[in-house]
């Protein structure tokens, strides 16, 4: 929402400077979000006269001017068709820069000829769109005075965010309100003006009264449309809307100023009376942006007897709007439902000031001075005779009253205001309040305090208040959000205790140790195209309303955002990727808590000791897993490996690990070739996720960890080589070992493998180390001796046999 400093102050009676005002605004919730003064980019632009024009030597379109700006005469080259001598106009002297294009002026040749400056159009100071000659002002501009200060261009333009909450403030007089009841003046009072009518009103009607519960409407006959009045269309250049005509500016004009939208018809146009009523299927409408829009029964249009004119409460269409040869005019005055306008703007994919007005709730009670406003200013500046306005329907206004305690302030936000004050806030701001106040008397002898009691009316403009706290917060910002006093919680004595759940716990340990090992954390959406869900098996869920077609698909993998996160930083250079993302994945009957991860470009960059570059293999990927699983909590030394991933996987060169043959936990490998294709990545990628919500949840047995007691004997290894058949996973080899003596052999891992001379065709070699923990004593040579033969046996079983 922009607006000038100077219209603020049409409705705001204050001697508040800038930065005070600037500072009320923050205070009482409306977010500054810049400032600009456009005198400031114009400090080095003057009024100049040209004292002579003279044809270029070298170029017939071109003319050698004299101009003097104060300093005496100067040499400029200007190509302007209207440029000749006694012309005044706004010259730019050396090392001033242009505003709409940034550029440096400078002393130069052109075409062999000095030029000095220049002499400078309006959309050259970006304050108009003339580009066809130069500006002219005057005879009696002053020369050599900054054209700023001359102009009256000294009018800071304010740019302030609105919460959705705050229609009230979506114009200039709300913003004006709000800041009269912080104490930076008062505000000036609205004249709704008397329309003197002749003749009955215009044919209007409501057949869809959901959409559009009321149609104001009034005609002015005998309108003369042209250019609006400058002080109109400086206001509206300043906040970036261009002047069209007067009016249609009228209508921009309201609608910023008084948060009104309005829309204007050329009564020559429209074929019959004008109709708010239901889309129908098949019809179409040239809206004012220029595009055509379909229709459809959902929709509230305002139509005649033949045609669409307007998507009701969005945009008019392009065929009815007022030209410059309009003379008669109608004008409209409605109020559109808040919910139908954004079912329609959101399935148009259609935006503008007046959607984002009625989307929050106009003033309900403001149409027939909106439209009496409306008419005066088209009767004044446009002439005509305007007719009795017609009401069709009624709106919405219905009274609303909260009944409020002024202590309630105190007790929820912690800010102690006086009674009276509340009240003259609340007043301020258009509530009305009545009530008795807090009293206190004596009864039967025993002091009796009896709290205040106000009913509080909420005004019209005010959609957004429902309820007490809502009085409370109004009271707060107002006083300022700024004065809310912190005050820290009681802390109860003693140790505190843990605020995060056993899964935020997990997910912490998880998001810590990716990081230690390397990985960046990325953040994607939860969004994901069709397509990049249909590569990864598809989507259980798919939203109605997206806020775009890539962005349509609750993501059922969080492969296809760190796969995209990939290739981003792939086409910026980066030689090796290493991301990970703690998320939600989106199944048929929940989300589940996921961790998933993706490796791609350089494993080892290039190195004289490791020679080429080295790629990722699907061992890093398992590496990955195992550790994240192991910070999870879940039992690593006994899961099992099997080696069916989803598609999403390269077969053979992928695997599950698996709490028993139908838990999954974990899913990794090299990444299946037509998918990298898919997401713009080369060479080997290697990814994984691990599916925290299937890892089984410790049992809580309301006992401390058990204190670490390190054994007080050393460990001893021994080594084992198994020749087994090449089909034999080494992890079942590996557990079964482990599993051969389960209270001496603490530990067991797989240190070699070997295929070559020595070993038959169809063998492999595979070498377990083993770590044996002795207790309250060393192990004798016969419990060795047991505990090898044991391990042998094991391995015997999976067709083992002890390679000599």
């Amino acid at each position: 929402m922009k607006f000038t400093l100077s219209w603020l102050k049409t409705h705001l009676n204050t001697d508040a400077d800038l930065p005070t005002i600037l500072k009320g605004l923050t205070n009482i919730g409306l977010e500054v979000e810049g400032v600009e003064n456009p005198a400031e980019k114009l400090g080095a632009f003057r009024i100049a006269k040209v004292l002579t024009a003279e044809r270029h030597p070298q170029a017939d379109k071109l003319q050698v001017l004299t101009v003097d700006a104060g300093d005496g005469a100067l040499q400029v080259v200007c190509g302007a068709p209207n440029a000749r001598a006694g012309l005044v106009g706004v010259f730019g002297t050396e090392g001033a820069v242009v505003p709409v294009n940034g550029m440096v002026l400078k002393k130069t040749a052109i075409r062999g000829v000095e030029s000095n400056g220049m002499m400078c159009s309006f959309r050259e100071l970006e304050l108009g769109e003339d580009h066809d000659g130069i500006i002219e002002l005057g005879a009696d501009a002053p020369v050599g005075q900054v054209y700023a200060e001359w102009a009256g261009l000294d009018d800071p333009v304010i740019d302030v965010s609105i919460t959705p909450n705050r229609q009230d403030c979506m114009g200039v007089r709300g913003i004006a309100r709000d800041l009269a009841a912080a104490g930076l003046g008062t505000l000036n009072a609205l004249i709704v003006p008397t329309i003197e009518a002749a003749g009955p009103g215009p044919d209007v009607r409501i057949e869809d009264a959901d959409g559009c519960p009321a149609f104001f409407a009034r005609t002015v006959r005998g309108v003369k449309n042209g250019s609006s009045p400058e002080w109109m269309a400086k206001q509206l250049k300043a906040i970036g809307q261009k002047p069209i005509s007067t009016l249609v500016d009228i209508t921009n004009y309201i609608m910023t100023d008084l948060g009104r939208p309005l829309h204007v018809y050329d009564m020559a146009t429209l074929k019959g009376g004008l109709v708010a009523r239901h889309g129908r299927p098949g019809e179409q409408v040239l809206a004012l942006n220029g595009k055509t829009y379909a229709i459809d029964d959902s929709m509230t249009v305002i139509a005649d007897d033949e045609a669409v004119h307007d998507i009701g409460g969005i945009m008019g269409g392009e065929h009815s709007g007022a030209q410059d040869g309009t003379t008669d005019v109608l004008i409209e005055c409605a109020y559109f439902t808040p919910e139908r306008i954004a079912v329609t703007g959101q399935k148009l994919g259609l935006t503008s000031d007046a959607r984002g007005r009625f989307e929050r709730g106009v003033d309900p009670a403001f149409l027939d001075d909106g439209l009496s406003i409306a008419t005066y200013l088209v009767t004044h500046l446009c002439g005509g005779s305007a007719s009795e306005a017609t009401r069709a329907g009624n709106p919405p206004v219905v009274a609303k009253t909260v009944t409020y305690d002024p202590a309630q302030c105190l007790a929820l936000a912690g800010v102690d205001v006086a009674d009276a004050e509340q009240k003259r806030i609340l007043e301020s701001l258009g509530f009305a309040v009545e009530g008795h106040d807090a009293t206190f008397e004596y009864q039967d002898g025993v002091p009796v305090t009896t709290p205040a009691t106000w009913t509080v009316t909420v005004p019209s403009w005010r959609r957004d208040v429902d309820g007490w706290p809502d009085i409370v917060e109004e009271v707060v910002r107002i006083v300022g959000l700024d004065q809310v006093p912190s005050t820290p919680l009681p802390r109860a004595p003693g140790v505190a205790k843990p605020t995060a759940t056993p899964e935020q716990a997990i997910e912490r340990r998880v998001r810590r140790t990716a990081a230690a090992r390397g990985l960046a954390e990325a953040i994607n959406w939860s969004f994901i195209s069709e397509k990049e869900a249909a590569a990864v098996g598809g989507g259980a869920w798919t939203l109605a309303n997206p806020i775009s077609e890539d962005l349509k698909v609750m993501r059922p993998s969080l492969l296809p955002g760190l796969l995209s996160a990939a290739r981003r930083n792939v086409d910026r250079g980066a030689a090796s990727v290493r991301l990970f993302e703690l998320g939600r994945r989106y199944q048929a009957d929940k989300e589940r808590a996921t961790v998933g991860f993706v490796l791609a470009g350089e494993k080892l960059a290039r190195g004289w000791q490791t020679g080429k570059a080295q790629p990722f293999t699907a061992f890093d990927a398992k590496g990955e897993v195992t550790a994240l699983l192991a910070a999870a909590g879940a039992p690593v030394a006994n899961l099992q490996s099997f080696g069916e991933a989803s598609g999403a996987y390269h077969p053979g060169q992928s695997g599950t690990l698996r709490l028993g043959p139908k838990t999954v936990l974990a899913e990794f490998g090299v990444l299946h070739p037509s998918l990298a294709r898919q997401f713009g990545l080369t060479g080997t990628v290697v990814a994984g996720e691990i599916f925290l919500d299937a890892i089984p949840a410790k049992r809580a047995n309301g006992f401390m960890r058990a204190p670490y007691a390190p054994p007080a004997l050393q460990a001893v290894k021994r080594d084992f080589a198994f020749l087994v058949d090449e089909a034999v996973e080494a992890d079942a080899l590996v557990r079964a070992v482990r599993n051969a003596d389960k209270k001496a052999i603490v530990d067991a891992r797989l240190f070699d493998v070997f295929v070559g001379p020595g070993v038959d065709e169809g063998k492999k070699s595979l070498a377990v180390e083993i770590t044996l923990q002795p207790g309250e004593k060393s192990f004798a040579q016969e419990e060795l001796d047991a505990i090898s033969a044991a391990v042998v046996k094991a391995a015997a079983k999976l067709g083992g046999t002890l390679r000599g």
